[in-house]
């Protein structure tokens, strides 16, 4: 069951139109969000995520597209899967209706669908895997600034970056910029632990606003023992790292194990879950 413009139709009724821009044109965003229990975790940011974004991409927003509406077709479309009182992973894809060109048409209304599946862990756990590995994709680089930063259906770079990953028997790839920095991985922000000082790329690079990379700041910064810093990373820098971790609201904490020789702990990446965890805990 998908929920089109707020009415729930069956997978095989839900037909895309070759005019619909999200698809000719890549002129659309997404959230993905995870839902345990009739709750979306941190909604508030996912949603002023997708307005800040739509207003960056000069879309018309419709007055009745407030956060209390959209929570509730989230819960709806979760509803119509029977997945209410257990966890799911959600997409909510916007994107400014059929027709035009380059230039939209006029009369072009915003759309959105909404589209749910079976989550299997409520909570968020440290990834198992002792050999996650993961290299520089260094065939394309992102260009920083304000475009590069949005969740928007032009991911070209990640689409390919995975297919690189899967081709070489990497389980992740970290992106650079046009002045070879280190600003991401391919689904997710990235942060690297040296001794007492925790590092993630700023912004102006062109990573992701990542609803979990700002939860994870929230939750450094108060540890009075650490120093976080927003700051560029480069490629030198990896294997000098006592840790490396991707963050993502699906799966919370992901530790990298190796990237290229180095080996790496997860002390810190273990420790940060449960700190993640207990945040949850108290806004549910």
């Amino acid at each position: 069951m998908i929920n089109f413009n707020g009415t729930i139709v069956s997978e095989e009724d839900f037909k895309l139109n070759s005019e619909n821009r999200g698809y000719k044109y890549g002129d659309a965003l997404f959230e993905t969000l995870k839902v345990v229990n009739g709750v979306i975790f941190f909604w508030e940011d996912h949603y002023f995520r997708l307005m800040a974004s739509m207003r960056i991409l000069r879309m018309d927003i419709p007055m009745n597209f407030t956060m209390e509406y959209l929570e509730s077709e989230i819960l709806k479309t979760i509803e119509a899967h029977n997945l209410s009182k257990t966890s799911a992973r959600v997409r909510v894809n916007v994107d400014r209706g059929d027709g035009g060109k380059y230039l939209p048409n006029k009369n072009n209304a915003l759309a959105f669908n909404i589209k749910v599946e079976k989550h299997n862990d409520p909570f968020y756990s440290l990834n198992k895997e002792s050999s996650y590995v993961v290299d520089l994709y260094k065939d394309y680089f992102v260009a920083p600034g304000l475009l590069s930063g949005l969740k928007s259906n032009n991911k070209a770079i990640n689409v390919l970056g995975s297919i690189y990953a899967q081709e070489n028997d990497f389980d992740n790839c970290l992106l650079l910029n046009t002045n070879k920095q280190v600003i991401e991985a391919l689904n997710g922000n990235l942060f690297l632990v040296k001794g007492d000082k925790i590092k993630t790329p700023p912004l102006e690079d062109g990573c992701l606003k990542g609803v979990m990379r700002k939860q994870i700041l929230e939750i450094i910064s108060k540890d009075v023992n650490l120093f976080i810093e927003e700051a560029s990373i480069s490629p030198f820098e990896l294997q000098k790292a006592d840790e490396l971790f991707i963050t993502n609201v699906i799966k919370g904490v992901v530790s990298i194990a190796q990237y290229r020789k180095k080996t790496f702990k997860n002390e810190f990446a273990q420790s940060l879950v449960g700190k993640l965890n207990a945040k949850l805990r108290l806004m549910s």
